[in-house]
């Protein structure tokens, strides 16, 4: 039998494809877009303006096939943490943050992580696979009716596990659909990667999306940056940041978010504060400083608050936008760099850390 095609893996140019190749016209996809994004339909039955025909013939052929909901949590602080069931053996984590009117969805792109940053507890996971365009969309349609009348989803951030960019094709379907009008309609500033820093991929990026680029910095200098984010060795700082540069050129208004994990003792002095302003001088960009939120078996601790405030000043003092993201849903263990899932690690990570440390 014919594997039937999951439709949430198709953007509208996928969704024209499809149905043109079933003879039929490609408006045919906006039609079904937004039944299964904007109405949450997955029955082809219910999508009343299609013939009855088509209806028919999309039951033989195609599905819309969604994560399941296997575990919710809700935080004090109002933040929800879903626990996504993908094949048996891999779960993922997906978060929504809601604050003044709005909420952001942070969205997972792989089972796991294929990195090792030294300072992330699903880092610490091992990696799986990368998922596909329809377990990343799956993650908002999935939000979206969970949160009907409770809360509104206006942001997504792809920082939940994994490495988007290692993803690609997958994740670019993905920010299609989260910014198409017949979907979800979210605007590009209101739609953003975050990467590690895969230099060549930010570079093809910039061809084919306009959604909102983050950066994991976490260091002013490439010695101390290999450490915490061994990605720096193959792509280090300057080339980095001439790919940041690159993202946002001609667009003066655009910024790159720097993310900045605060290690008390690691990264957190005033020599790196400086080291980090004159690093940033000419690059169009806003920092955002992350309280480290601390997981079993790390040896690194959170910065103080004065440690912090001492950081803020001196980029602040440079003309640097600097923010403090505050701390949400630690106490579910929904906060950035703690959400692991449940990762089948084919890279035998866990195991090989396990050895080391008998």
């Amino acid at each position: 039998m014919t594997q039937k095609q999951n439709l949430l893996n198709l953007d509208r140019e996928g969704l024209e494809t499809f149905f043109t190749e079933m003879g039929e016209q490609p408006f045919r996809a906006t039609q079904v877009l937004k039944w299964i994004h904007q109405m949450g339909v997955s029955d082809f039955e219910l999508m009343t303006n299609l013939s009855k025909a088509l209806r028919l013939r999309l039951v033989e052929v195609a599905e819309v096939c969604v994560p399941e909901i296997v575990y919710e949590e809700k935080s004090e602080d109002g933040t929800y943490k879903w626990v996504l069931e993908l094949d048996g053996q891999n779960r993922i984590e997906t978060v929504f943050i809601p604050e003044n009117g709005r909420g952001t969805l942070c969205v997972s792109s792989q089972v796991g992580c294929a990195l090792e940053c030294t300072f992330c507890s699903t880092a610490q996971q091992g990696f799986n696979r990368n998922l596909s365009a329809a377990e990343i969309i799956g993650q908002v349609w999935v939000a979206v009716r969970a949160l009907e009348g409770k809360a509104n989803l206006s942001n997504v951030v792809m920082m939940g596990m994994g490495e988007p960019l290692l993803n690609f094709n997958n994740t670019v379907t993905s920010l299609h659909l989260m910014m198409d009008d017949f979907a979800y309609g979210l605007a590009k500033r209101r739609v953003t990667v975050s990467t590690s820093g895969v230099v060549p991929a930010m570079y093809r990026l910039a061809e084919v999306s306009d959604a909102s680029l983050a950066v994991s910095l976490h260091a002013p200098n490439d010695e101390l940056r290999s450490e915490l984010v061994p990605l720096n060795k193959k792509y280090p700082i300057a080339e980095l940041l001439e790919a940041c540069k690159h993202y946002v050129k001609g667009e003066k208004r655009r910024k790159i978010t720097f993310e900045y994990v605060m290690l008390s003792g690691i990264n957190d002095s005033l020599e790196h504060a400086h080291e980090l302003k004159r690093l940033l001088v000419d690059v169009p960009s806003k920092v955002n400083l992350i309280p480290f939120n601390p997981f079993p078996n790390t040896n690194y601790k959170r910065s103080s608050n004065s440690a912090i405030h001492r950081f803020t000043a001196v980029l602040k003092e440079a003309g640097l936008v600097t923010t403090t993201r505050k701390t949400r849903g630690d106490d579910i263990d929904a906060a950035c760099g703690q959400l692991v899932g449940k990762v089948e690690d084919r890279t035998k990570r866990q195991l090989k850390r396990q050895q080391a440390q008998l």
